[in-house]
């Protein structure tokens, strides 16, 4: 201070601290924001293309379940042969497990290409609405096929109480195995699809 007064320097020293922070601020908030997106992007395609294997095994598991061999009910020997088409739960799970293998196929594919081009695999609200119901569906559907054939395979194991029908698992357990990895990797295909429905509420909710 000279006489009084501020030094006839300091009326320049605040513009030039406040432009030294928005150049700071602006320098690195919008690559940092672009790295961020681009990062959840990529976290999206990985996801997805990890449900797609693990719906493509669990399809893969099913079909080939099949199996022949014998079983003694009540000192008679009887013939059995088991194969997952002579179940409707089974030939649910095929179809569904089918079904979302070809949503995740072309969603990778929209995805992949946009990625590759440098744009937002999500192209408007309107696309990430449908990505959402979709994704959504069909994790609903995966649970439900799920459960129904668990019901199958746990009745395979355990057998019918207060009757002569047995335990099929023992005679047939090369087909109970598959059977029941099948549904593992079902689950788990649901699993990895509610997180999709999760990150897909997140990116819709971010543009508000």
């Amino acid at each position: 201070m000279i006489n009084g007064k501020n030094p006839p320097d300091v009326g320049i020293q605040l513009p030039e601290s406040k432009m030294g922070i928005d150049a700071v601020t602006d320098g690195s908030s919008g690559p940092l924001v672009r790295n961020v997106n681009g990062k959840a992007q990529v976290m999206q395609v990985v996801l997805r293309a990890l449900c797609l294997v693990t719906s493509v095994t669990a399809l893969s598991l099913m079909v080939t379940a099949e199996q022949a061999s014998t079983i003694t009910v009540l000192g008679f020997n009887i013939p059995l042969h088991s194969k997952w088409s002579f179940s409707r739960s089974f030939e649910y799970l095929v179809g569904i497990s089918a079904a979302v293998a070809l949503h995740l196929i072309l969603q990778l594919l929209i995805s992949g290409s946009r990625l590759v081009r440098g744009s937002p695999t999500i192209s408007s609200r309107n696309h990430g609405w449908l990505i959402f119901a979709g994704d959504q569906v069909f994790a609903l559907a995966l649970m439900s096929a799920g459960s129904s054939a668990s019901s199958v395979s746990s009745l395979n194991h355990t057998g019918i109480r207060h009757t002569a029908l047995p335990n099929f698992c023992k005679p047939l357990h090369h087909f109970c195995d598959r059977v029941s990895a099948s549904i593992v990797f079902t689950f788990f295909s649901c699993f990895l699809l509610a997180i999709l429905v999760v990150l897909d509420v997140l990116w819709l909710s971010s543009k508000h």
